[in-house]
């Protein structure tokens, strides 16, 4: 992979598959198997929800029945996940509408992964994302969530000064926030409970290991 140099330890896995509802099942649940074998499981539910995401995309922009192979990486304080097929179309992050199916797994995957990238092999392409491991993962999330909310919040009128009004504020930005994504998720034909769930279980997830 150009750029990505191994100048320490690391373990490797590398599952074929063949792009099907059926074995995107199949390779979600070999994954979490594999990465308990590691010891990894406060990484599990987001690599379990990523490596769905760029299998299915496989299905979805390759075609179905098609071959294609998954490469898990850990190494050091991050997991890195690949999936190699044989279409040489680059899939590229842009704004998509609530009719437009591309261009929702790449943002999901911006979201969730540390840094995340395409790049073209002498068989086809290869689309790669990270998943950090260390223990400032869980603040970095705070972080970031503080951050989209102070955003979140200045669109709807200005940000609270410090204090309990602060607080406040930050918290109704929230709500309106998740019943945002909510009304986006259901647009976009998917089940908003659903999507409740896994954020739950990812959050218990994390929890669970702190």
């Amino acid at each position: 992979m150009p750029g990505y140099e191994v100048t320490e330890p690391r373990l490797r896995c590398v599952l074929p598959f063949e792009a099907a509802p059926a074995e995107v099942r199949l390779l979600r649940r070999t994954v979490v198997k594999q990465l308990s074998r590691w010891g990894t499981p406060v990484a599990a539910d987001e690599a379990e929800l990523l490596v769905t995401e760029l299998a299915t995309n496989v299905v979805k922009h390759v075609g179905e029945g098609a071959s294609a192979t998954l490469i898990l990486e850990w190494r050091g304080e991050r997991l890195r996940l690949e999936v190699h097929d044989k279409s040489q179309v680059v899939p590229s992050l842009k704004t998509t509408g609530c009719d437009e199916e591309c261009g929702r797994g790449l943002h999901l995957l911006a979201a969730l992964a540390v840094d995340w990238g395409t790049v073209l092999t002498a068989m086809g392409k290869a689309v790669w994302c990270e998943i950090s491991m260390s223990a400032r993962h869980a603040c970095q999330r705070i972080e970031r969530a503080v951050e989209a909310l102070e955003k979140y919040e200045g669109v709807g009128g200005g940000v609270a000064p410090p204090g309990r009004r602060r607080d406040a504020g930050l918290e109704e930005s929230a709500i309106e926030l998740i019943a945002d994504l909510l009304h986006w998720t259901a647009a976009c034909g998917r089940d908003p409970e659903d999507i409740l769930d896994r954020a739950q279980m990812h959050y218990q997830a994390e929890a669970d290991a702190a």
